[in-house]
């Protein structure tokens, strides 16, 4: 893999403000949901059963479940739950005292204590070992900004084995905020998030790293220090070889691309072109990281929370080049769908399923199900208000529908109560499990003061 080191221009920094999962939403019932493509063809005339069994789980600690993002957007504070070769389950939460990770048994019950790994401020990856886990978080860290480092936490049979800092001086970076993706091959991890310089070439200004670790805990080979610049989302899929498949929104050149091996410079296959600003980029993908599906046949999936491209150029007021300017086709975030014929190039263009005007597509987010079919899922805002890259509005529902590898629609759309607030789990048999907060979501103000707590986690499954 190449380095893809670049020289960033003067003036392009940014502040950013306190950032973790975004959720809103897509529209409840056909009246709601509006126009949805033709293209997208039919639904079939089978009706599966979209509706998820939940089981609940008392917390030992209080999970501050909503967070401030830009504009002090309500947000989702991100969960990831992770399934073991055994077919055991691990959630991750945030807490005041650290990062809980939470056991459960293949059914979604809690099957012993958490394991707290003290220090631990966010949740950005976990993959779950028959023996223990591995978190991506962050640590206190000493630097000239005084922000925390990206770190891989492992622990085996409830003690902690490694803790392996990914940022530091000698590499002239840090990470305030992860929204990152942790994966395993079965040899080693790749993590994948958000740097800020501290010193050198990037000095104050904000990109993405990819570091692949061993079984041990060892930095390799692979990777880079530098690549997406700014970089407002994250989709990772660890590969038996080579380099892992890799996705990135980048506000610089303004839109999404395939990253895979060399960074995302200039030349990264385009997947889409957007408007990659404050929120409306930062929340195509909700809490700043996307799902990355991969079929029988190699091909990859993404979904996303689009505004489209009305036009596409580079900015001439940008002496570097590599600057963007695009034009929203839509005021609001639709739906849009991208396949990826191979880990290295990008479609020719993503397939948008909704055209809904005044309705807000939020927390897009797309899973396996079943042998050859897609669970696309998406929350909605009626009645949306859009203003500075962020969108206020009333919660209509949490939307369920079925999809083909060509995008064409598989079943009716089905609203559920079960919201997905946090990274899946994929177990043996094909069920998806995941974690979120029990409450019903309200969107119709900023977040301005504390975040509400819960004690309990409502563990969602939903079988093909």
């Amino acid at each position: 893999m190449t380095s893809a080191r670049r020289t960033p221009t003067s003036g392009h920094r940014r502040v950013r403000m306190a950032r973790r999962p975004l959720v809103a939403g897509v529209a409840a019932t056909a009246a709601l949901v509006g126009v949805w493509y033709a293209t997208a063809g039919a639904a079939t005339t089978t009706a599966p059963n979209l509706t998820p069994t939940t089981t609940t789980v008392s917390l030992p600690a209080k999970f501050p479940y909503l967070s401030a993002g830009y504009n002090n957007t309500r947000e989702w504070t991100r969960t990831a739950t992770a399934v073991a070769p055994n077919g055991t389950l691990r959630v991750a939460w945030p807490a005041a005292d650290g990062v809980h990770v939470t056991p459960l048994t293949a059914a979604g019950k809690r099957s012993g204590a958490d394991t707290i790994v003290k220090g631990a401020e966010e949740v950005g990856g976990l993959v779950a070992h028959n023996d223990g886990f591995a978190l991506l978080t962050r640590v206190a860290d000493t630097n000239k900004w005084k922000e925390t480092a990206a770190a891989i936490v492992r622990y085996t049979g409830g003690k902690q084995t490694f803790r392996t800092k990914l940022t530091g001086t000698a590499t002239n970076d840090t990470s305030p905020t992860l929204d990152g993706r942790l994966t395993w091959n079965g040899s080693k991890y790749g993590a994948y998030f958000v740097v800020h310089g501290a010193g050198g070439f990037a000095d104050g200004h904000f990109g993405d790293k990819l570091s692949y670790v061993s079984a041990k805990g060892a930095g390799l080979s692979g990777g880079w220090s530098w690549g997406c610049s700014h970089n407002e989302g994250i989709a990772l899929h660890a590969e038996k070889t080579g380099a892992f498949t890799s996705l990135c929104f980048d506000d610089w050149r303004s839109g999404l691309f395939v990253s895979t091996g060399i960074g995302a410079p200039d030349n990264a296959p385009v997947v889409q072109r957007e408007q990659c600003w404050a929120g409306y980029c930062g929340g195509t993908y909700p809490s700043r990281t996307g799902d990355l599906v991969k079929s029988s046949t190699g091909r990859y999936a993404t979904a996303f929370a689009s505004r489209g491209a009305a036009s596409a150029r580079k900015n001439p007021d940008d002496s570097s080049g590599r600057g963007w300017t695009v034009t929203p086709k839509t005021s609001t975030h639709q739906v849009a769908v991208a396949f990826l014929k191979n880990r290295n190039s990008g479609p020719g263009k993503a397939i948008h399923l909704s055209n809904t005007k005044g309705t807000e597509h939020v927390n897009v987010r797309l899973a396996p199900y079943g042998k050859d079919r897609l669970l696309l899922s998406w929350e909605s805002l009626k009645d949306a208000k859009c203003k500075d890259g962020t969108c206020t509005g009333t919660f209509t529902g949490t939307h369920f529908r079925l999809i083909d590898w060509n995008g064409r629609f598989q079943s009716a759309t089905k609203v559920v109560g079960a919201r997905i607030t946090g990274d899946l789990a994929v177990q043996k048999d094909g069920t998806l499990t995941w974690a979120s907060v029990p409450v019903t979501p309200s969107y119709t103000t900023a977040l301005t003061g504390a975040s509400p707590i819960t004690r309990t986690l409502q563990i969602a499954r939903l079988k093909p």
